[in-house]
Protein backbone atom coordinates (compact mmCIF):
# COMPACT_ATOMS: atom_id res chain seq x y z
CA UNK A 1 0.00 0.00 0.00
CA UNK A 2 1.21 3.67 -0.83
CA UNK A 3 2.16 5.50 2.32
CA UNK A 4 0.00 8.66 0.94
CA UNK A 5 -3.79 9.27 -0.38
CA UNK A 6 -4.15 10.37 -3.72
CA UNK A 7 -7.78 10.70 -3.18
CA UNK A 8 -9.72 10.89 0.11
CA UNK A 9 -10.86 7.34 1.45
CA UNK A 10 -11.70 6.14 4.76
CA UNK A 11 -10.05 3.66 6.75
CA UNK A 12 -11.26 1.99 8.99
CA UNK A 13 -8.83 0.19 11.22
CA UNK A 14 -4.99 -1.07 11.49
CA UNK A 15 -3.79 -4.51 13.16
CA UNK A 16 -0.65 -3.90 15.17
CA UNK A 17 0.24 -7.35 17.07
CA UNK A 18 0.64 -7.53 20.31
CA UNK A 19 3.10 -9.23 21.41
CA UNK A 20 6.73 -9.71 20.01
CA UNK A 21 9.09 -12.99 21.30
CA UNK A 22 13.07 -13.02 20.83
CA UNK A 23 12.50 -16.10 17.99
CA UNK A 24 10.18 -14.20 15.42
CA UNK A 25 7.72 -16.89 13.73
CA UNK A 26 6.46 -18.00 16.76
CA UNK A 27 2.11 -17.68 16.88
CA UNK A 28 1.20 -14.20 17.15
CA UNK A 29 -1.66 -12.09 18.88
CA UNK A 30 -3.32 -9.90 16.91
CA UNK A 31 -5.06 -7.04 18.30
CA UNK A 32 -7.19 -4.55 16.46
CA UNK A 33 -6.64 -0.77 17.39
CA UNK A 34 -9.66 1.55 15.49
CA UNK A 35 -7.74 4.44 13.11
CA UNK A 36 -10.32 7.15 12.53
CA UNK A 37 -11.35 8.72 9.10
CA UNK A 38 -10.19 11.87 9.27
CA UNK A 39 -7.94 14.11 11.53
CA UNK A 40 -4.64 14.04 12.35
CA UNK A 41 -3.01 10.54 13.26
CA UNK A 42 0.43 10.62 14.67
CA UNK A 43 2.67 7.95 14.06
CA UNK A 44 6.29 7.88 16.21
CA UNK A 45 8.84 6.38 14.77
CA UNK A 46 9.27 2.70 15.18
CA UNK A 47 11.93 1.94 18.07
CA UNK A 48 13.61 -1.47 18.13
CA UNK A 49 13.11 -3.56 21.25
CA UNK A 50 15.76 -3.26 23.43
CA UNK A 51 16.99 -7.22 24.22
CA UNK A 52 19.62 -8.18 26.53
CA UNK A 53 22.95 -9.25 24.27
CA UNK A 54 24.15 -12.25 25.28
CA UNK A 55 28.03 -12.78 26.12
CA UNK A 56 28.91 -13.71 22.86
CA UNK A 57 28.51 -9.65 21.52
CA UNK A 58 31.48 -9.10 24.33
CA UNK A 59 33.68 -11.51 22.83
CA UNK A 60 32.75 -10.06 18.99
CA UNK A 61 33.43 -6.69 20.37
CA UNK A 62 36.73 -7.42 21.88
CA UNK A 63 38.12 -9.23 18.92
CA UNK A 64 36.56 -6.54 16.62
CA UNK A 65 38.70 -3.71 18.31
CA UNK A 66 41.86 -5.88 18.33
CA UNK A 67 41.76 -5.82 14.51
CA UNK A 68 41.98 -1.98 14.49
CA UNK A 69 44.64 -2.16 16.99
CA UNK A 70 46.50 -4.62 16.12
CA UNK A 71 46.26 -4.56 12.82
CA UNK A 72 46.81 -0.97 12.02
CA UNK A 73 50.43 0.68 11.20
CA UNK A 74 52.23 1.92 13.94
CA UNK A 75 54.46 4.04 12.38
CA UNK A 76 51.80 6.22 10.81
CA UNK A 77 48.06 5.09 11.65
CA UNK A 78 47.32 3.27 8.58
CA UNK A 79 44.67 0.77 8.93
CA UNK A 80 44.64 -1.99 6.55
CA UNK A 81 42.06 -2.64 3.68
CA UNK A 82 41.87 -6.36 5.12
CA UNK A 83 44.27 -8.35 7.03
CA UNK A 84 46.02 -10.52 7.10
CA UNK A 85 46.41 -10.32 3.32
CA UNK A 86 46.76 -6.72 4.20
CA UNK A 87 48.35 -5.28 0.34
CA UNK A 88 47.48 -1.95 1.15
CA UNK A 89 45.89 0.91 3.46
CA UNK A 90 42.11 2.01 3.02
CA UNK A 91 41.64 5.74 4.26
CA UNK A 92 37.77 4.66 5.15
CA UNK A 93 39.21 1.86 7.29
CA UNK A 94 41.29 5.06 9.27
CA UNK A 95 38.01 6.34 9.33
CA UNK A 96 36.57 3.08 11.55
CA UNK A 97 40.02 2.91 13.40
CA UNK A 98 39.78 6.63 14.78
CA UNK A 99 35.90 5.60 16.01
CA UNK A 100 37.39 2.02 17.22
CA UNK A 101 39.93 3.78 19.65
CA UNK A 102 37.43 5.27 21.86
CA UNK A 103 35.52 2.48 22.08
CA UNK A 104 38.24 0.55 23.20
CA UNK A 105 39.19 3.50 25.68
CA UNK A 106 35.36 3.29 27.08
CA UNK A 107 35.85 -0.55 27.77
CA UNK A 108 39.09 -0.64 29.38
CA UNK A 109 40.84 -2.42 26.21
CA UNK A 110 43.39 0.34 25.74
CA UNK A 111 44.61 3.68 28.06
CA UNK A 112 43.10 7.29 27.02
CA UNK A 113 46.87 7.64 26.86
CA UNK A 114 47.69 4.82 24.54
CA UNK A 115 44.46 6.02 22.28
CA UNK A 116 45.72 9.34 22.37
CA UNK A 117 49.07 8.27 20.78
CA UNK A 118 47.48 6.51 18.07
CA UNK A 119 44.99 9.07 16.97
CA UNK A 120 47.30 12.19 17.37
CA UNK A 121 50.08 10.18 14.94
CA UNK A 122 47.21 9.07 12.51
CA UNK A 123 46.31 12.51 12.23
CA UNK A 124 49.13 14.13 11.74
CA UNK A 125 50.24 11.45 9.20
CA UNK A 126 46.88 12.96 7.11
CA UNK A 127 47.79 16.70 7.94
CA UNK A 128 51.64 16.04 6.52
CA UNK A 129 50.64 13.90 3.60
CA UNK A 130 52.06 15.32 0.14
CA UNK A 131 49.34 16.39 -1.81
CA UNK A 132 48.77 17.83 -5.61
CA UNK A 133 47.92 16.49 -8.90
CA UNK A 134 50.16 14.40 -9.74
CA UNK A 135 49.70 10.94 -11.00
CA UNK A 136 52.30 9.14 -8.15
CA UNK A 137 54.14 9.99 -4.97
CA UNK A 138 51.14 11.97 -3.27
CA UNK A 139 48.38 10.76 -1.17
CA UNK A 140 45.86 13.28 -1.48
CA UNK A 141 44.45 16.64 -3.67
CA UNK A 142 42.02 19.82 -2.73
CA UNK A 143 41.64 17.45 1.21
CA UNK A 144 40.45 14.51 -0.79
CA UNK A 145 42.28 11.43 -0.38
CA UNK A 146 43.28 8.26 -2.57
CA UNK A 147 40.83 5.74 -1.44
CA UNK A 148 43.77 3.05 -1.20
CA UNK A 149 47.47 4.50 0.03
CA UNK A 150 50.44 2.44 0.56
CA UNK A 151 50.58 0.92 3.76
CA UNK A 152 54.34 2.61 4.67
CA UNK A 153 54.39 5.93 2.54
CA UNK A 154 50.81 7.16 2.51
CA UNK A 155 51.46 7.61 -1.67
CA UNK A 156 48.40 6.33 -4.06
CA UNK A 157 48.89 2.51 -4.20
CA UNK A 158 48.62 2.05 -8.34
CA UNK A 159 46.91 3.98 -11.24
CA UNK A 160 43.65 2.09 -10.86
CA UNK A 161 43.08 3.81 -7.37
CA UNK A 162 41.06 6.92 -7.82
CA UNK A 163 40.79 10.11 -5.67
CA UNK A 164 37.27 9.40 -3.87
CA UNK A 165 34.63 11.44 -2.66
CA UNK A 166 32.41 8.84 -0.63
CA UNK A 167 35.70 6.77 1.55
CA UNK A 168 37.48 10.26 2.49
CA UNK A 169 33.67 11.19 3.83
CA UNK A 170 34.10 8.02 5.68
CA UNK A 171 37.46 8.88 6.77
CA UNK A 172 36.09 12.50 7.91
CA UNK A 173 33.82 10.71 10.31
CA UNK A 174 36.07 9.34 12.53
CA UNK A 175 38.38 12.68 12.30
CA UNK A 176 35.14 14.24 13.39
CA UNK A 177 34.02 11.54 15.87
CA UNK A 178 38.17 12.10 17.37
CA UNK A 179 37.25 15.63 17.83
CA UNK A 180 34.27 15.89 19.67
CA UNK A 181 35.66 12.48 21.71
CA UNK A 182 38.82 14.24 22.98
CA UNK A 183 37.32 17.06 24.75
CA UNK A 184 39.75 17.37 27.59
CA UNK A 185 42.11 20.50 28.49
CA UNK A 186 45.07 18.63 27.42
CA UNK A 187 47.91 19.97 24.92
CA UNK A 188 47.61 16.55 23.13
CA UNK A 189 43.82 16.05 22.93
CA UNK A 190 43.76 20.28 21.86
CA UNK A 191 45.87 19.20 19.01
CA UNK A 192 43.71 16.27 18.11
CA UNK A 193 40.49 18.69 17.83
CA UNK A 194 43.09 21.47 15.81
CA UNK A 195 44.05 18.60 13.32
CA UNK A 196 40.70 17.39 12.98
CA UNK A 197 39.79 20.96 11.88
CA UNK A 198 42.26 21.39 9.23
CA UNK A 199 41.55 18.28 7.71
CA UNK A 200 38.03 19.02 7.52
CA UNK A 201 37.62 21.89 6.45
CA UNK A 202 40.38 21.50 3.51
CA UNK A 203 38.10 18.88 1.58
CA UNK A 204 36.73 21.08 -1.53
CA UNK A 205 33.43 19.67 -2.05
CA UNK A 206 32.93 22.18 -4.50
CA UNK A 207 35.43 21.11 -6.66
CA UNK A 208 34.10 17.60 -6.79
CA UNK A 209 30.82 19.26 -8.18
CA UNK A 210 31.07 18.98 -11.94
CA UNK A 211 27.52 18.65 -12.16
CA UNK A 212 26.24 21.04 -9.58
CA UNK A 213 24.62 20.75 -6.81
CA UNK A 214 25.93 16.82 -6.93
CA UNK A 215 29.37 15.95 -5.80
CA UNK A 216 31.40 13.48 -8.24
CA UNK A 217 32.40 9.59 -6.75
CA UNK A 218 35.50 10.87 -7.53
CA UNK A 219 38.64 11.94 -9.10
CA UNK A 220 41.70 10.24 -11.48
CA UNK A 221 44.52 12.34 -12.17
CA UNK A 222 44.85 10.29 -15.67
CA UNK A 223 41.50 11.07 -16.71
CA UNK A 224 39.89 13.82 -14.49
CA UNK A 225 36.39 13.55 -12.98
CA UNK A 226 34.59 10.04 -12.86
CA UNK A 227 31.28 10.56 -14.88
CA UNK A 228 28.70 9.18 -12.27
CA UNK A 229 27.86 12.01 -9.08
CA UNK A 230 26.08 10.45 -6.08
CA UNK A 231 22.83 10.48 -6.05
CA UNK A 232 20.65 9.01 -3.22
CA UNK A 233 19.79 6.29 -1.91
CA UNK A 234 22.86 5.15 -0.56
CA UNK A 235 25.83 5.44 1.96
CA UNK A 236 26.64 8.81 0.41
CA UNK A 237 24.21 10.71 2.97
CA UNK A 238 27.23 10.96 5.29
CA UNK A 239 28.72 12.68 2.07
CA UNK A 240 26.22 15.34 2.11
CA UNK A 241 25.88 15.80 5.37
CA UNK A 242 29.44 16.28 5.57
CA UNK A 243 29.68 18.92 2.48
CA UNK A 244 26.69 20.45 3.79
CA UNK A 245 28.18 21.68 7.39
CA UNK A 246 31.95 22.38 5.96
CA UNK A 247 32.55 26.01 7.07
CA UNK A 248 34.78 26.26 4.26
CA UNK A 249 33.44 24.85 1.31
CA UNK A 250 30.01 23.99 1.34
CA UNK A 251 27.70 22.76 -1.26
CA UNK A 252 24.23 24.24 -1.39
CA UNK A 253 21.14 22.83 0.43
CA UNK A 254 19.85 22.43 -2.66
CA UNK A 255 22.30 19.50 -3.32
CA UNK A 256 19.77 17.57 -0.61
CA UNK A 257 17.02 17.90 -2.32
CA UNK A 258 18.53 16.66 -5.94
CA UNK A 259 20.17 14.33 -3.58
CA UNK A 260 16.23 12.83 -2.62
CA UNK A 261 15.21 13.39 -6.24
CA UNK A 262 15.78 9.53 -7.50
CA UNK A 263 14.23 8.26 -3.96
CA UNK A 264 11.04 7.40 -5.42
CA UNK A 265 12.47 4.99 -8.23
CA UNK A 266 13.39 2.72 -5.10
CA UNK A 267 10.99 3.60 -2.58
CA UNK A 268 8.24 0.76 -2.97
CA UNK A 269 7.36 -2.58 -1.31
CA UNK A 270 10.08 -5.93 -0.99
CA UNK A 271 9.52 -9.50 0.84
CA UNK A 272 6.56 -7.47 2.78
CA UNK A 273 7.95 -3.96 3.51
CA UNK A 274 7.88 -0.63 2.01
CA UNK A 275 10.82 1.24 2.08
CA UNK A 276 13.38 3.26 0.40
CA UNK A 277 15.43 0.17 -0.52
CA UNK A 278 19.07 0.03 -1.59
CA UNK A 279 19.68 -3.97 -2.08
CA UNK A 280 23.26 -4.33 0.10
CA UNK A 281 22.40 -3.32 3.69
CA UNK A 282 26.10 -1.35 4.18
CA UNK A 283 23.71 1.54 2.74
CA UNK A 284 21.27 1.07 5.43
CA UNK A 285 24.33 1.07 7.94
CA UNK A 286 27.52 3.09 7.11
CA UNK A 287 25.47 6.51 7.58
CA UNK A 288 23.79 5.16 11.06
CA UNK A 289 27.05 4.49 12.52
CA UNK A 290 27.92 8.07 13.43
CA UNK A 291 24.47 9.71 13.04
CA UNK A 292 21.59 8.48 15.11
CA UNK A 293 18.67 9.25 12.35
CA UNK A 294 16.34 7.70 15.46
CA UNK A 295 12.85 10.61 15.43
CA UNK A 296 14.91 13.08 12.80
CA UNK A 297 13.56 13.43 9.30
CA UNK A 298 14.36 15.17 6.49
CA UNK A 299 11.46 16.37 3.65
CA UNK A 300 10.81 13.36 2.10
CA UNK A 301 10.63 10.99 5.34
CA UNK A 302 8.40 13.42 6.98
CA UNK A 303 6.17 12.56 3.70
CA UNK A 304 6.36 8.95 4.30
CA UNK A 305 5.89 9.60 7.83
CA UNK A 306 8.75 7.27 9.32
CA UNK A 307 12.58 8.30 9.63
CA UNK A 308 15.90 7.06 8.27
CA UNK A 309 15.99 4.40 11.35
CA UNK A 310 12.53 2.95 10.47
CA UNK A 311 13.78 2.22 7.14
CA UNK A 312 16.65 0.40 8.48
CA UNK A 313 14.92 -1.31 10.68
CA UNK A 314 12.31 -2.65 7.28
CA UNK A 315 15.41 -3.34 5.46
CA UNK A 316 16.97 -5.88 7.45
CA UNK A 317 13.72 -7.53 7.49
CA UNK A 318 13.26 -7.52 4.17
CA UNK A 319 16.70 -8.72 3.70
CA UNK A 320 15.91 -11.89 6.03
CA UNK A 321 12.42 -12.69 4.55
CA UNK A 322 14.18 -13.00 1.29
CA UNK A 323 16.79 -15.63 2.90
CA UNK A 324 13.54 -17.38 4.33
CA UNK A 325 11.72 -17.38 0.88
CA UNK A 326 15.01 -18.46 -0.85
CA UNK A 327 14.51 -18.29 -4.65
CA UNK A 328 17.45 -19.02 -5.73
CA UNK A 329 17.33 -22.35 -3.69
CA UNK A 330 20.95 -21.95 -2.03
CA UNK A 331 22.40 -23.64 0.73
CA UNK A 332 21.30 -22.59 4.45
CA UNK A 333 19.68 -19.65 4.04
CA UNK A 334 16.67 -19.34 6.58
CA UNK A 335 15.14 -17.23 9.45
CA UNK A 336 18.77 -17.22 11.30
CA UNK A 337 21.08 -17.29 7.92
CA UNK A 338 21.21 -13.96 6.10
CA UNK A 339 22.86 -11.34 5.20
CA UNK A 340 24.00 -9.72 1.96
CA UNK A 341 26.10 -6.91 1.28
CA UNK A 342 29.37 -5.97 -0.27
CA UNK A 343 31.86 -8.53 1.12
CA UNK A 344 34.71 -10.96 -0.29
CA UNK A 345 33.39 -14.12 -2.46
CA UNK A 346 35.08 -17.52 -3.54
CA UNK A 347 35.58 -16.65 -7.41
CA UNK A 348 34.37 -14.68 -10.90
CA UNK A 349 32.93 -17.44 -12.68
CA UNK A 350 30.12 -19.85 -13.91
CA UNK A 351 29.35 -22.78 -12.06
CA UNK A 352 26.45 -25.34 -12.92
CA UNK A 353 24.32 -25.47 -9.61
CA UNK A 354 21.24 -27.14 -9.57
CA UNK A 355 21.05 -27.70 -13.47
CA UNK A 356 21.79 -23.95 -14.40
CA UNK A 357 24.26 -22.05 -14.64
CA UNK A 358 24.95 -19.70 -11.72
CA UNK A 359 27.32 -16.21 -11.39
CA UNK A 360 29.66 -16.34 -8.53
CA UNK A 361 32.09 -13.65 -7.81
CA UNK A 362 34.95 -12.39 -5.47
CA UNK A 363 34.41 -9.18 -4.19
CA UNK A 364 31.33 -7.38 -5.08
CA UNK A 365 28.67 -5.50 -3.43
CA UNK A 366 25.51 -8.00 -3.12
CA UNK A 367 21.75 -7.27 -2.07
CA UNK A 368 18.18 -7.90 -2.37
CA UNK A 369 16.08 -5.30 -3.20
CA UNK A 370 14.24 -3.33 -5.85
CA UNK A 371 17.52 -2.59 -7.32
CA UNK A 372 20.80 -3.17 -6.98
CA UNK A 373 20.49 -7.06 -6.50
CA UNK A 374 23.10 -9.94 -6.80
CA UNK A 375 23.45 -12.84 -5.13
CA UNK A 376 25.42 -16.15 -5.44
CA UNK A 377 24.79 -17.40 -1.78
CA UNK A 378 27.64 -15.53 -0.35
CA UNK A 379 26.56 -14.02 3.64
CA UNK A 380 28.47 -12.08 5.52
CA UNK A 381 28.04 -11.63 8.84
CA UNK A 382 28.71 -7.37 9.10
CA UNK A 383 25.42 -7.61 6.98
CA UNK A 384 22.80 -8.79 9.93
CA UNK A 385 25.37 -7.80 13.16
CA UNK A 386 25.49 -4.32 12.31
CA UNK A 387 22.03 -3.79 11.81
CA UNK A 388 21.40 -4.95 15.49
CA UNK A 389 20.23 -1.59 16.53
CA UNK A 390 17.64 -1.77 14.02
CA UNK A 391 16.23 -5.05 14.77
CA UNK A 392 17.74 -6.62 17.56
CA UNK A 393 15.24 -9.34 18.01
CA UNK A 394 16.19 -11.29 14.89
CA UNK A 395 19.71 -10.21 14.93
CA UNK A 396 20.98 -11.61 18.01
CA UNK A 397 19.86 -15.14 17.18
CA UNK A 398 21.49 -14.90 13.81
CA UNK A 399 24.50 -13.61 15.50
CA UNK A 400 24.42 -16.63 17.78
CA UNK A 401 23.22 -18.89 15.05
CA UNK A 402 26.06 -17.96 12.96
CA UNK A 403 28.68 -18.49 15.52
CA UNK A 404 27.46 -21.98 16.75
CA UNK A 405 26.82 -22.92 12.96
CA UNK A 406 30.15 -22.25 11.32
CA UNK A 407 32.14 -20.33 14.44
CA UNK A 408 34.74 -23.35 13.90
CA UNK A 409 35.87 -22.13 10.87
CA UNK A 410 34.71 -18.86 10.41
CA UNK A 411 35.08 -16.85 14.26
CA UNK A 412 38.51 -16.65 14.98
CA UNK A 413 41.57 -14.67 16.04
CA UNK A 414 39.47 -10.42 15.03
CA UNK A 415 36.12 -12.00 15.49
CA UNK A 416 33.88 -12.93 12.40
CA UNK A 417 36.00 -13.60 8.83
CA UNK A 418 34.27 -11.52 6.27
CA UNK A 419 32.07 -13.85 4.64
CA UNK A 420 31.02 -17.52 3.95
CA UNK A 421 29.53 -19.29 1.04
CA UNK A 422 27.98 -23.15 1.89
CA UNK A 423 26.74 -23.68 -2.01
CA UNK A 424 30.50 -23.10 -3.01
CA UNK A 425 31.72 -26.65 -3.20
CA UNK A 426 33.58 -26.57 -6.37
CA UNK A 427 37.24 -27.65 -6.99
CA UNK A 428 38.84 -24.72 -9.11
CA UNK A 429 41.38 -21.78 -7.97
CA UNK A 430 40.12 -19.42 -5.83
CA UNK A 431 40.74 -15.44 -6.05
CA UNK A 432 40.71 -15.62 -2.16
CA UNK A 433 39.37 -18.09 0.67
CA UNK A 434 39.90 -21.60 1.01
CA UNK A 435 36.70 -24.52 0.67
CA UNK A 436 36.11 -26.30 3.76
CA UNK A 437 35.22 -30.09 3.48
CA UNK A 438 31.48 -30.22 3.38
CA UNK A 439 30.86 -26.97 3.95
CA UNK A 440 32.06 -24.53 1.52
CA UNK A 441 33.84 -21.64 1.06
CA UNK A 442 35.04 -19.21 3.87
CA UNK A 443 37.05 -15.74 3.69
CA UNK A 444 40.78 -15.77 4.57
CA UNK A 445 40.50 -12.02 5.06
CA UNK A 446 38.58 -9.57 7.31
CA UNK A 447 37.89 -6.52 5.81
CA UNK A 448 38.03 -3.06 7.65
CA UNK A 449 34.88 -2.05 6.15
CA UNK A 450 33.32 -4.55 7.50
CA UNK A 451 34.85 -4.95 10.88
CA UNK A 452 34.23 -0.95 11.65
CA UNK A 453 30.09 -1.34 11.43
CA UNK A 454 30.09 -4.60 13.59
CA UNK A 455 32.22 -2.84 17.02
CA UNK A 456 30.36 0.77 16.32
CA UNK A 457 26.64 -0.65 15.91
CA UNK A 458 27.45 -3.08 18.71
CA UNK A 459 28.27 -0.25 20.76
CA UNK A 460 25.14 1.89 19.76
CA UNK A 461 23.27 -0.78 20.52
CA UNK A 462 24.46 -1.06 24.17
CA UNK A 463 24.24 2.87 24.95
CA UNK A 464 24.27 5.03 22.16
CA UNK A 465 28.08 5.91 22.46
CA UNK A 466 29.51 6.90 19.14
CA UNK A 467 25.65 8.23 18.34
CA UNK A 468 25.91 10.81 21.59
CA UNK A 469 29.49 11.91 21.17
CA UNK A 470 28.70 12.90 17.19
CA UNK A 471 25.47 15.03 18.46
CA UNK A 472 27.67 16.92 19.87
CA UNK A 473 29.59 17.86 16.98
CA UNK A 474 28.66 21.36 15.15
CA UNK A 475 29.76 20.42 11.81
CA UNK A 476 26.93 17.28 11.75
CA UNK A 477 24.23 19.09 13.18
CA UNK A 478 24.96 22.15 10.62
CA UNK A 479 25.00 19.58 8.02
CA UNK A 480 21.68 17.89 9.07
CA UNK A 481 20.32 21.15 9.59
CA UNK A 482 20.68 22.51 6.24
CA UNK A 483 19.89 18.75 4.48
CA UNK A 484 15.99 20.18 6.26
CA UNK A 485 16.39 17.60 9.25
CA UNK A 486 14.08 18.51 11.82
CA UNK A 487 13.00 16.99 15.20
CA UNK A 488 14.26 14.80 17.77
CA UNK A 489 17.46 15.75 19.20
CA UNK A 490 18.31 18.71 16.61
CA UNK A 491 15.50 20.44 18.14
CA UNK A 492 16.63 23.18 20.79
CA UNK A 493 16.55 21.62 24.84
CA UNK A 494 13.74 22.21 27.15
CA UNK A 495 13.78 25.18 29.38
CA UNK A 496 14.60 24.07 32.77
CA UNK A 497 12.14 23.74 35.42
CA UNK A 498 10.48 26.96 36.93
CA UNK A 499 11.43 28.74 33.67
CA UNK A 500 8.58 30.40 31.68
CA UNK A 501 8.52 28.73 28.17
CA UNK A 502 7.45 30.46 24.96
CA UNK A 503 3.72 29.70 24.26
CA UNK A 504 3.50 26.99 21.26
CA UNK A 505 2.93 28.52 17.58
CA UNK A 506 -0.61 27.57 16.79
CA UNK A 507 -0.35 24.99 14.47
CA UNK A 508 -1.67 25.59 10.55
CA UNK A 509 -5.16 23.83 10.26
CA UNK A 510 -4.61 20.61 7.83
CA UNK A 511 -6.26 20.14 4.68
CA UNK A 512 -8.60 17.13 3.94
CA UNK A 513 -5.97 16.17 1.70
CA UNK A 514 -2.95 16.18 4.31
CA UNK A 515 -5.33 14.81 7.05
CA UNK A 516 -6.03 11.51 4.83
CA UNK A 517 -2.49 11.37 3.31
CA UNK A 518 -1.28 10.92 7.73
CA UNK A 519 -4.71 8.61 8.24
CA UNK A 520 -2.90 6.24 5.29
CA UNK A 521 0.79 6.59 6.47
CA UNK A 522 -0.78 5.07 9.92
CA UNK A 523 -2.00 1.98 8.01
CA UNK A 524 0.75 1.47 6.08
CA UNK A 525 3.01 1.56 9.12
CA UNK A 526 0.56 -1.04 10.94
CA UNK A 527 0.31 -3.17 7.93
CA UNK A 528 4.23 -2.97 7.81
CA UNK A 529 4.33 -4.43 11.51
CA UNK A 530 1.98 -6.81 10.79
CA UNK A 531 3.71 -8.04 8.13
CA UNK A 532 6.83 -8.90 10.23
CA UNK A 533 5.19 -9.94 13.60
CA UNK A 534 6.30 -7.04 15.29
CA UNK A 535 4.49 -4.76 18.15
CA UNK A 536 7.45 -2.56 20.01
CA UNK A 537 5.49 0.31 19.55
CA UNK A 538 2.16 1.09 21.32
CA UNK A 539 -0.44 1.75 19.08
CA UNK A 540 -1.18 5.14 17.25
CA UNK A 541 -3.05 7.39 19.12
CA UNK A 542 -6.44 8.50 18.43
CA UNK A 543 -7.23 11.87 16.33
CA UNK A 544 -9.00 14.40 18.31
Amino acid sequence: MSSTASAPRVLATALLTASLTLFVGCKQETQTFPVPASGTVEVEPLKATKMELPPLFRDIERRTFQFFWDTTNEQNGLTPDRYPSRPFASIASVGFALTAYPIGIENGWVSRNQAVDRTLLTLKFFRDLPSGPQRTGKGAYNGFYYHFLDMQTGARYNSWVELSSVDTALLMMGVLFAQSYYDRDDAREKEIREIADTLYKRVDWNWLQKNAPLVSMGWFPESGFIKHDWTGYNEAMLLYVLALGSPTHPVSPDAWTVWTRTYNDTWGVYQGEEFLAFGPLFGHQYSHVWIDFRGIQDEYMRERGIDYFENSRRAAYAQRAYAIANPMKWEDYGPEVWGLTASDGPQQTLQDYRGEQRQFRHYSARGAGLRENFDDGTIAPTAAIASLPFAPEIVIPTTVELHERYGEFLYSSYGFLDSFNPSFQYDIPLKTGRLVPNQGWVASDYIGIDQGPILAMISNYRNDFVWNVMKRNPYIRSGLERAGFKGGWLEPAKPEAGKEAAAPATPKPQTQAEKDAATARALGEAESRVGRGDSSQTPPPQAK
